[in-house]
């Protein structure tokens, strides 16, 4: 793909989000862009947006339970930017309004204590380089109509990424069982599903593995202090100005999002 093609669609992307507009398919404009050209497109979006004053915070995984990757169409996990725009603090109100299509899902997150880079990471050395485990819930967006997409299409839109909180709760990763670490997710006035940790890949060590691994690829590292959403454990629930989704966890926590205007 010729590098001007990737200019276009990192402005497309760009102006989509600032207009809060979907489209169609990169792919079926472009239908030789591939994973790896795809990555370029989101890095380069995401160099946009740090020249614009945004400051990376951290990752997060994508399609990385069953339930999301059948909702989705796509089976292969993918990794996204966070930065400091996408964030929200506990008990603050998602701007719905400032969103496109957006969807609630609770997530297991981490916060780094320490850099971990590829190649050849697993998930025990991935777990050392942990300071803290978190109940999260990642707002996720997208510029595709109906989130239809297919993985370069999601991949070059930074895994659908919109906004995400974390609980204030921090809790220690030692001791943890974090596979069997069961979830709860509310919604409509009762249970819309249940899930645990391994829903994430097995566990979700797995998922902060992979993610180092495949920034490795790219001559990247997971920093200190960086949030990781490990994926979500659920399918998605849409989120609309006055509803709210709450999410129970047995070890960390609860945690809930409320959509406004």
């Amino acid at each position: 793909m010729a590098e001007q093609t990737i200019d276009a669609a990192v402005a497309e992307l760009l102006r989509r989000e600032r207009g809060r507009e979907d489209g169609g398919r990169l792919t079926e404009r472009w239908p030789g862009l591939d994973v790896a050209t795809a990555y370029r497109i989101q890095d380069a979006v995401l160099d946009r947006k740090v020249g614009g004053g945004e400051t990376v915070v951290g990752v997060k995984l994508g399609l990385t339970s069953r339930a999301k990757q059948r909702r989705m169409g796509v089976d292969v996990p993918l990794t996204g930017w966070l930065t400091d725009a996408m964030t929200l603090a506990p008990g603050e109100p998602v701007p719905v309004g400032e969103l496109i299509h957006p969807r609630a899902e609770p997530e297991i997150a981490f916060v780094m204590g320490g850099r971990l880079t590829g190649p050849g990471v697993t998930a025990e050395r991935a777990m050392r380089a942990v300071a803290s485990v978190h109940a999260a819930f990642e707002i996720i967006d997208s510029r595709f109509r109906d989130f239809a997409f297919d993985l370069p299409d999601v991949v070059a839109d930074n895994a659908s990424s919109g906004r995400f909180v974390l609980s204030a709760r921090a809790v220690s990763p030692d001791g943890l069982d974090l596979a069997a670490e069961k979830c709860r997710l509310d919604a409509g006035g009762g249970t819309a599903a249940t899930a645990t940790g391994a829903a994430v890949l097995g566990h979700p060590a797995n998922a902060l593995a992979l993610a180092a691994n495949g920034l490795a690829e790219r001559g990247k590292a997971i920093e200190p202090g960086w949030i990781v959403l490990t994926g979500a454990l659920t399918d998605a629930c849409p989120l609309r100005a006055g509803g709210v989704i709450a999410a129970e966890f047995a070890s960390l926590g609860a945690l809930s999002v409320t959509g406004t205007h």
